[in-house]
């Protein structure tokens, strides 16, 4: 068994601001991708996967105990599948910020819900949301806490638009202009990040009035501007307002930068010739950059390999 391929995710803007309800926006991530797989003899099996997939699969027998009218899974096929090898194959770097977990999920519940959602389906808000939050209590097991926006980015495979925490719509985005100069890209901080000790960073910080503020009158601000002109195709308008959410970051959020990235950091703000924005919670993993010139970024990041996700 060969399962569909589920792809990474990489949320453009969002972070941290969507727990406060700010918008966000998250689009699939085709380089990266994983499948489910029944390996044809023991040797060619991945155990440390197959083994995460037997205690995600007892996650999941608890929560359907608990509460079946919602969660509704084949946990007898699953388990038969768990005992001959099953195991998740996957290019998606874990602790990378782009949606490792997400796809798992996502993957599990095409090929094992018994009342699922299909994406062939009217999928009306109350459906988003439904699905949003049955994911987010199946990558519980990963991550502590989930918004499950990433195993749903995953498993529609189309750029999501978060307008507020209960309010979500699959959405189009500008297409790309594959010859233009302005690009969004990864960097690859050599280190990876842990999703929980950076949440429960922030959530130290929102106790304090001062973080409270900039977080609304500051980074919301630029976030949410970020995502209309995104969407919205103002390429200048939204270079401004990176720039702008690029500074607030580095003056608020450091201890979610890696330290050697800090100075990289200011550089671009200082040159413009790129800006840099966390990639998911931080901590490691990737960091994502917005360049109005690829060029100019490259020569000025020749240290590092930059991967081209967007082209403007």
């Amino acid at each position: 068994m060969k399962g569909p391929l589920f792809y990474a995710k990489i949320l453009l803007f969002g972070e941290y601001g969507i727990i406060k309800d700010s918008k966000g926006l998250s689009i699939p991530y085709n380089a990266a991708k994983g499948a489910l797989i029944i390996p044809k003899n023991a040797a060619e099996g991945h155990s440390s996967s197959n083994q995460s997939l037997a205690g995600f699969a007892e996650h999941l027998a608890a929560l359907q105990e608990k509460d079946p009218a919602v969660f509704s899974f084949d946990l007898d096929r699953l388990q038969q599948d768990i005992s001959n090898g099953l195991y998740f194959d996957s290019t998606i770097p874990q602790g990378y910020g782009i949606g490792s977990s997400g796809a798992l999920v996502a993957a599990i519940y095409d090929n094992y819900a018994q009342r699922k959602i299909t994406v062939l389906e009217n999928l009306t808000r109350e459906k988003l949301l439904e699905l949003k939050e049955l994911f987010g209590t199946m990558e519980s097991f990963f991550h502590g806490k989930s918004s499950g926006l990433d195993p749903l980015n995953s498993y529609l495979s189309l750029p999501i638009l978060i307008h507020a925490q209960d309010h979500i719509a699959s959405t189009a985005i500008p297409s790309q202009h594959t010859a233009g100069k302005g690009a969004v890209f990864l960097i690859d901080s050599g280190q990876v990040g842990e999703t929980a000790p950076m949440v429960q960073l922030f959530m130290e910080q929102m106790k304090q009035e001062g973080f409270r503020n900039m977080l609304k009158d500051q980074f919301i601000k630029h976030t949410d501007a970020c995502v209309e002109d995104f969407v919205n195709g103002n390429v200048s308008s939204l270079f401004s307002n990176i720039r702008q959410l690029s500074k607030v970051v580095l003056d608020h959020f450091k201890p979610m930068i890696p330290t050697e990235f800090h100075a990289l950091w200011q550089e671009g703000l200082k040159t413009n010739d790129y800006y840099l924005k966390l990639c998911g919670s931080g901590g490691g993993g990737y960091i994502l950059g917005f360049t109005p010139d690829l060029e100019k970024a490259q020569k000025a990041l020749k240290n590092y390999h930059l991967e081209v996700v967007y082209n403007f």
